[in-house]
């Protein structure tokens, strides 16, 4: 199902961190994001409420240009 609020994400293991590219085109790093929790957000059924409730609070981001 496609998700309201996020658009694609990638995630680079060497570095753990995860790439979203939202909906409205902004593009954020999520820095230290171990693979566990990418795997729970891959299979999660809403991509943006996992978001909200795990990876928002845990872990520091930058907004990338």
């Amino acid at each position: 199902m496609p998700s309201s609020v996020v658009n694609h994400f990638i995630y680079f293991p060497d570095t753990e961190i995860l790439k979203i590219i939202y909906q409205s085109g902004a593009v954020y790093d999520y820095l230290k994001v171990p693979p566990d929790i990418v795997e729970n957000f891959r299979k999660a059924r809403s991509k943006g409420q996992f978001l909200n409730k795990v990876i928002k609070p845990r872990f520091k981001y930058r907004k990338m240009e």
